[in-house]
C-alpha cells in the first residue's frame, strides 16, 4: 500500500485521529493545518492523495483545491465539509474536488472513500475530462452537464453516479459496486437507493426514460452505460 497521503485539516483531534488511523492502515501521512502550508506542500511535493477541509485558516479550501489544479496537479482530492447543503458540495467538486464527505462521518466510510479514489487513480490516464453521448455533454473536471446545450441540474450525488458511469461505460456494474464506489458503503442503504437516483438520472438525461438509450438495465446483475 504505502500511498503518501496529505490531510489539511485545522481540527487538532480530527487531524491526530485520521493520521493516526490511516497510518495504522499503511498509508504515508502527513499533516497540515492550515490552507497555506497545505496549499505548499500539495503543489511542491508527491502526493497519491489529499484530504482538503473546506473551512480553513488562512486559505480556504475551495481556493486551495483550485490552485492546486491550476498549478497541475491531479491528485485525487477528497474534501470534508460541515455544510450539508448540496449546493456547497458541487461547488466543491467544480473547484476540481474529486469526492466529499460530510461531517461527521464514520471512519470506516472515509477510508473507503480514500480506498476508492486510489484505486480510480490508477486509471485516469486513460478517463477523457469530457465525454458526450446523444446531446448531452459532460465536463467531468468542471462537475457540469448540458443537454442541447443547455445546463441540466444534477445534484452532487447524481453528478458522481453519471461519472462512474461514465467512466465505466460498456461495463456491467452491479448495484453493490455503485453503492460501496459512489456512496462509499456497502449494504449499509438499501439497492433501492441505486435505483432511484439512476431513474432520475434517466429523466435528465434520456429522451424517453421509460426506454433508455444509454443507462440500461442488465437484469439480475446491474446496469450498464453506453454513452
Amino acid at each position: 500500500m504505502n500511498a503518501k497521503i496529505l490531510i489539511v485539516e485545522d481540527e487538532v483531534g480530527l487531524a491526530t485521529t485520521l493520521r493516526d488511523r490511516l497510518r495504522n492502515e499503511g498509508y504515508v501521512v502527513t499533516v497540515a493545518r492550515d490552507g497555506i502550508s497545505g496549499l505548499d506542500l500539495a503543489i511542491h511535493e508527491q502526493f497519491e492523495l489529499m484530504i482538503l477541509d473546506l473551512m480553513l485558516p488562512g486559505e480556504g479550501g475551495l481556493t486551495v483545491c483550485e490552485k492546486v489544479r491550476q498549478s497541475g496537479s491531479n491528485v485525487p482530492i477528497l474534501m470534508l465539509t460541515a455544510l450539508r447543503q448540496t449546493a456547497d458540495k458541487v461547488t466543491g467538486l467544480r473547484a476540481g474536488a474529486d469526492d466529499y464527505l460530510t461531517k461527521p462521518f464514520q471512519m470506516s466510510e472515509l477510508l473507503a472513500r480514500v480506498a476508492a479514489l486510489l484505486r480510480r487513480a490508477k486509471g485516469t490516464e486513460t478517463m477523457a475530462e469530457r465525454h458526450q453521448f446523444g446531446t448531452i455533454r459532460v465536463d467531468l473536471k468542471r462537475a457540469e452537464v448540458l443537454r442541447d446545450s443547455q445546463p441540466v441540474s444534477l445534484s452532487a450525488k447524481e453528478f458522481l453516479l453519471l461519472r462512474y458511469f461514465v467512466n465505466h461505460r460498456g461495463t456491467v456494474i452491479s448495484r453493490d459496486e455503485l453503492l460501496r464506489e459512489v456512496w462509499g458503503y456497502g449494504a449499509v442503504r438499501s439497492s433501492r437507493t441505486v435505483d432511484v437516483h439512476v431513474a432520475w438520472l434517466r429523466r435528465k438525461l434520456e429522451t424517453d426514460p421509460k426506454n433508455p438509450q444509454f443507462i440500461l438495465t442488465v437484469v439480475g446483475l446491474g446496469y450498464k452505460f453506453t454513452g
